[in-house]
């Protein structure tokens, strides 16, 4: 039988050596992390509450925001599992790269979103909201109540910016709203089912899959990037998303060939950012 392992976390590989003396960090360790990023940008913390999920967020002044373009930014699955058998108590990120690249952006109304049940103890955070059920369609209602919630201040539209299962979480959200200018996703998981068959894992059946919204997505501006050199999401993911389009004009993507799935981006996400085509706030 097929195991559901988070080939989108990449700790087998990039740090978890336990035989080497490192230990994965606490959930309070990771939270500290965040708090350490953020302690000197102009983010500041929030906590959104939906019908099922509280979501951590860090937001510039969005009472600012008034009839602008904002920028969110969604994380990617974080620390969904342990080992091969063994799933995460808590998904809060080692690594929070959305918030990374969120920190980069010039723009005067950003907003980051972690997942759901990261940084978060909450008697509704069951695992599978981590694993087969990570993007179901009540996790992608609780975004759509925060970006509702966002706009009754009057934001005239969005750009959305998701990072691996990020990714996916973006791309669902610009199928089921009007308000959504462009959006782009980083080493972003948008054919869940050709993933999970390309590396033999159980199908996430509890979870929607970007690539059948095609029709959809057809009209929205969208750029993904991907990494060369990514093992966990490779070319072949965006290629067989976007083989589900009958119009594949609006989807526009860029290779880099010197990267992985989580290097390196932040290094270089401003320059990225300058020149994703499209973006005019």
């Amino acid at each position: 039988m097929r195991r559901y392992f988070l080939l989108s976390f990449t700790f087998l590989s990039s740090f978890l050596f336990i035989g080497c003396g490192y230990t994965i960090p606490t959930p309070q360790e990771r939270a500290q992390n965040i708090q350490n990023l953020t302690k000197f940008s102009n983010l500041s913390k929030h906590i959104y509450t939906t019908s099922l999920f509280e979501i951590t967020a860090y937001t510039t002044d969005l009472a600012s925001c008034s009839d602008k373009n904002i920028h969110i930014y969604v994380e990617g699955d974080g620390l969904a599992w342990i080992s091969s058998q063994r799933v995460s108590d808590n998904p809060t990120p080692v690594n929070p790269l959305a918030l990374k690249l969120a920190l980069q952006d010039a723009n005067p109304c950003v907003a980051y979103l972690s997942r759901p049940c990261q940084y978060i103890n909450s008697e509704k955070c069951e695992q599978k909201y981590w694993t087969s059920h990570r993007y179901a369609p009540e996790v992608i209602e609780s975004y759509n109540e925060i970006l509702n919630e966002i706009k009754n201040n009057n934001t005239s539209s969005f750009s959305l910016f998701g990072y691996s299962g990020g990714g996916s979480v973006v791309a669902l959200l610009s199928a089921q709203r009007n308000d959504v200018r462009q959006f782009v996703t980083i080493a972003g998981n948008l054919d869940t089912r050709y993933w999970s068959n390309q590396h033999h894992l159980e199908p996430l059946f509890g979870s929607l899959n970007p690539a059948d919204f095609s029709d959809k997505l057809s009209k929205i501006d969208q750029y993904h990037l991907i990494g060369e050199k990514d093992k966990i999401i490779d070319k072949s993911v965006f290629i067989s998303y976007k083989s589900h389009f009958k119009d594949s004009t609006k989807v526009d993507y860029k290779i880099f060939k010197e990267f992985t799935h989580n290097c390196c981006w932040d290094e270089h996400w401003i320059t990225i950012l300058e020149k994703i085509p499209k973006i005019k706030d």
